[in-house]
């Protein structure tokens, strides 16, 4: 292949920098696109995604900090959104802005996996290609629902296990690094890291990344020379390691976490656990923009199996890791998921991200090239028309969505600060008023039986020990008061689907913390 020496020595950084104002012009495309569906319920509304939301507004009022958190930490994911309210765009700008910032995030998570530049890869560009197969698939997902088999939408949010995604192409990317220059330690020790870090804050990291990765290096051990041997087994070591460590990191934050998680698996109900997520894929497949979604998914993945057995062949034992890594990540997750007789579609997001991997590599299966690659000021000029229409007609979408008007939250969030007392609710009721709240402390979490509800909450709230108001709505299990106390003493505000009974100067005791 004739190579441009111009070309094989032009720096790389304006080609790098050019990449990623791409990638920003996918993630405005995609959070607009997401955002004005149906799934913009979870972006912005969900009583799940708004617990990094209510951890920023605590910090914010400089309440105590003493979190019930379940097995998932959600650190990395508290700290973004804490510092993009910093910004001043509101609950639900925020994690708008959280979402382009994680989508930027995972290409830059695919540009690490795509390789080191050379005469023969296109890394940069398979990235952009892996960003944007990602953002086809989070765009076919319409379901309202957190329980639907829609998984790649998930990652726009700030809840569903973001950093734990990125953390899993990270780390493939890592051990294609390692394997494409054997014998350097640098990129084992960075995964080390990144096992216990990722395994600190969520140890689903260990299904998603640890076993089909390791799986993968075993394979390469076995089949490689000496020096890719010694590198395969050195890796699994880091990432093993890592892992362990994270687990132990865990011991110190024992207080922060409500639920274990050993309850969320019981292997006996493996086979209602595959006939729950069997009627998941039908019902995705009942629609056709579902079908559509799952054809493709489907597509990368057995294109992921092909391309993986084309790199052996040709030696590029690197990449061949990528590909592989993306047909067995979904196979062994879905295997786990179903043999511990789990029951969450969240658990099998590596069938939205793992899959795009195959596109990671596509720029080196494609024919050599003899023509002189596009020139900078071309594909600068190409980016910043991408990122100029995307600004133009994705911003606007975005804003609109954000800020839709929701007559009824807003009359709750009205009198709730303007009463200026203390008064509670349940869980799936009252997490988007209190996070809209001037101070998100007037409003306490409770189970029906007004005992302080220790789920994904701070529990300084509980601390007031006393209530004066109760919202209502239809997913609220009817309350249950002590005292003998009843609704029919109180005054009803009518906010629409949410109604305030305030007890005015009567005030209800809060029971014991239950989680």
């Amino acid at each position: 292949m004739a190579v441009d020496p111009a070309v094989t020595r032009a720096p790389r950084w304006p080609r790098e920098v050019l990449g990623a104002l791409a990638a920003i012009a996918i993630a405005i495309a995609v959070t607009a696109a997401v955002a004005a569906g149906p799934r913009a319920v979870l972006l912005f509304r969900d009583g799940d995604s708004l617990v990094t939301t209510l951890v920023a507004r605590s910090v914010a009022v400089g309440q105590p900090q003493d979190w019930a958190m379940s097995t998932v930490l959600f650190l990395p994911e508290s700290a973004l959104v804490v510092l993009l309210s910093l910004l001043g765009l509101g609950v639900a700008g925020t994690l708008a802005a959280a979402a382009i910032v994680t989508l930027l995030a995972l290409y830059g998570a695919l540009r690490l996996a795509a390789g080191a530049a050379g005469a023969e890869r296109a890394p940069i560009a398979g990235a952009l290609l892996a960003l944007s197969g990602f953002g086809l698939l989070a765009i076919t997902e319409w379901s309202p629902s957190r329980d639907a088999l829609e998984p790649a939408s998930l990652l726009l949010t700030t809840t569903y296990y973001s950093a734990t995604v990125i953390a899993s192409v990270v780390a493939v990317g890592l051990v294609r690094r390692a394997l494409d220059r054997p014998g350097r330690r640098g990129p084992a020790w960075v995964l080390a890291a990144v096992g216990a870090a990722s395994v600190l804050t969520n140890p689903l990291f260990a299904a998603w990344a640890v076993v089909p990765v390791a799986a993968v290096l075993a394979v390469v051990a076995w089949r490689g020379g000496t020096s890719r041997r010694r590198t395969a087994v050195w890796l699994i070591v880091a990432l093993v390691g890592g892992s362990v460590a994270g687990l132990v990191l865990r011991l110190p934050l024992a207080g922060m976490i409500a639920n274990t998680g050993a309850g969320y698996a019981d292997p006996s109900r493996w086979l209602e656990s595959a006939g729950y997520y069997a009627f998941l894929l039908g019902e995705r497949a009942s629609t056709p923009v579902g079908a559509l979604g799952l054809t493709l998914g489907f597509a990368l993945w057995v294109w992921c199996v092909s391309a993986s057995v084309l790199l052996v062949r040709r030696g590029d034992v690197g990449a061949a890791l990528v590909a592989a890594c993306g047909w067995v990540m979904p196979v062994l997750v879905v295997v786990g998921a179903v043999v511990l007789g789990t029951h969450a579609a969240r658990y099998l997001q590596p069938i939205g991200f793992a899959p795009v991997l195959g596109l990671v590599v596509l720029p080196a299966l494609l024919p050599h090239r003899t023509a002189r690659p596009l020139g900078l000021p071309v594909l600068a000029g190409a980016t910043a028309l991408a990122l100029l229409l995307a600004s133009a007609l994705g911003i606007p979408r975005i804003a609109s969505a954000a800020n839709a008007p929701d007559a009824d939250l807003d009359c709750v969030v009205e009198w709730t600060d303007a009463a200026s007392r203390t008064g509670a609710g349940q869980f799936w009721t009252i997490r988007p008023a209190k996070a809209h709240l001037d101070d998100p402390r007037h409003l306490v979490q409770v189970d029906h039986e007004l005992r302080g509800y220790a789920w994904l909450v701070n529990r300084d709230d509980f601390r007031v020990g006393e209530v004066s108001f109760l919202v209502i709505d239809d997913q609220s299990v009817p309350f249950a008061l002590p005292g003998g106390a009843s609704l029919d003493d109180a005054e009803l505000i009518d906010c629409g689907r949410y109604t305030i009974a305030d007890f005015g100067e009567r005030t209800l005791t809060l029971g014991p913390q239950r989680s």
